[in-house]
């Protein structure tokens, strides 16, 4: 991305504030795994989509009228065991910001501004998945303004960082493309590995072995790539399974590029022929997967896509016998059928069920049928860019039909 991207992203969302308010975004640290220990570090996505500064501990600041980058210092011996960290100048170069100080002056410039009596609001992004998640950096900032300086209201800025995400820019739908190339790579990679006696960690390792040597910097999110009964469990990441002749092997995977991810999945027998039971099932999904692809379009409300996918895809699986009544769906159909794409693999966008769509938004087209007594569970999703006239799936190049499956797999 160029940096006029994230200046124009820091604009609107300053467009959107009181004039008297302060708005604090952090980039966020690395958690500890065990001992000395810690997880790879993964950047606040609202950090980036304002900043683009892929560095932890980082923290952007801003007024109506100045903003800053804080960032931390240089520090050779940090730098010999942990790598290096992101300089000023880089950071102001990334971003677009030409005021980039030392983290350790955080600090005194929040006491400092708060206590002018200018401003009266301070938005910080406060998210929890639960309840049970420990207080993060915003946080413990949002609990020091309050102690500190009790006539200072804080606001949530997560409602607007929803509103700016929903509407991807040119070059965001771009990123997502060449995402997808790298993601094609990694699911054609694993097609044409797929025999009877594979391991599921082999699966995954040609997975991310393709998108790498592609020039992925790895995989968007966990891959989820499952066999025969592990493909019930939805959020699958064990990789312990072997899969045999006859299984079905389900995959949901994506890769990013400029910090925007795919979130594709594809399902294909491990012996690279469909059995005539693979066959009505995936047909199925297929065929509710292209009925989308032509009805999506601008004014659609949001729950009409879900809604629809379950109703056409149960009238699907009713004329092959599956399905009874309508009660049956809940059997076969176990989650929703579309989410947002974008700087998260659920992005996190303002979006309600009423919400027309509209040009630029992109969200998963997503079919999932699992059958346990026959023992056959995937899913089918694709990327779905809305145009002003209609809609593109942006992962049609990636195999999907059965013709294509077995195709590459023969």
């Amino acid at each position: 991305m160029d940096k006029s991207f994230y200046t124009s992203n820091r604009q609107a969302l300053q467009a959107r504030l009181e004039n008297d308010a302060i708005a604090i975004v952090c980039s966020g640290s690395a958690p500890r795994r065990t001992n000395d220990e810690y997880y790879h570090y993964f950047a606040d996505r609202n950090f980036l989509y304002l900043t683009g500064v892929d560095q932890c501990d980082a923290i952007y600041f801003s007024t109506p009228t100045d903003e800053a980058l804080y960032v931390p210092p240089e520090d050779a011996m940090w730098e010999r065991w942990n790598g290096e960290r992101v300089k000023a100048d880089a950071a102001s170069e990334i971003s677009g910001i030409t005021n980039v100080r030392p983290s350790g002056e955080f600090d005194r410039r929040l006491d400092y501004t708060l206590g002018l009596g200018k401003y009266s609001t301070v938005y910080i992004p406060l998210f929890k998945y639960t309840r049970e998640e420990p207080d993060g950096k915003e946080y413990q900032l949002a609990k020091y303004i309050r102690d500190r300086f009790p006539h200072i209201i804080i606001k949530d800025l997560m409602p607007h960082m929803k509103a700016l995400r929903l509407i991807k820019k040119p070059c965001e739908i771009e990123a997502i493309r060449k995402a997808t190339e790298f993601t094609r790579e990694g699911i054609l990679a694993m097609m044409r590995a797929a025999k009877p006696g594979i391991t599921e960690l082999e699966l995954r390792a040609e997975f991310l072995y393709a998108i790498m040597k592609a020039g992925a910097s790895g995989p968007a999110a966990p891959p989820i790539i499952s066999a025969g009964k592990n493909n019930f469990c939805i959020h699958y990441h064990d990789h312990k399974g072997v899969a045999h002749d006859g299984d079905f092997i389900l995959n949901d995977v994506g890769t990013p590029y400029n910090n925007i991810v795919t979130d594709v999945s594809r399902g294909w027998p491990v012996n690279g022929r469909f059995n005539e039971r693979q066959r009505l099932l995936y047909q199925c999904a297929y065929d509710t997967s292209e009925y989308m692809f032509r009805i999506i379009k601008p004014g659609m409300p949001m729950k009409d896509v879900d809604g629809i996918i379950k109703k056409y895809n149960y009238e699907r699986l009713k004329e092959i016998g599956l399905c009874k009544s309508w009660d049956d769906i809940g059997t076969y159909m176990w989650h929703g059928g579309a989410h947002h794409v974008g700087f998260d693999v659920h992005d996190v966008v303002e979006v309600t069920p009423d919400t027309p769509l509209a040009p630029g938004m992109i969200f998963c087209v997503d079919i999932g049928i699992y059958v346990e007594e026959w023992g056959i569970g995937f899913r089918l999703e694709d990327n779905c860019l809305v145009t002003k006239t209609g809609c593109e799936n942006l992962s049609a190049s990636i195999p999907r039909s059965i013709e294509e499956i077995e195709a590459v797999m023969n």
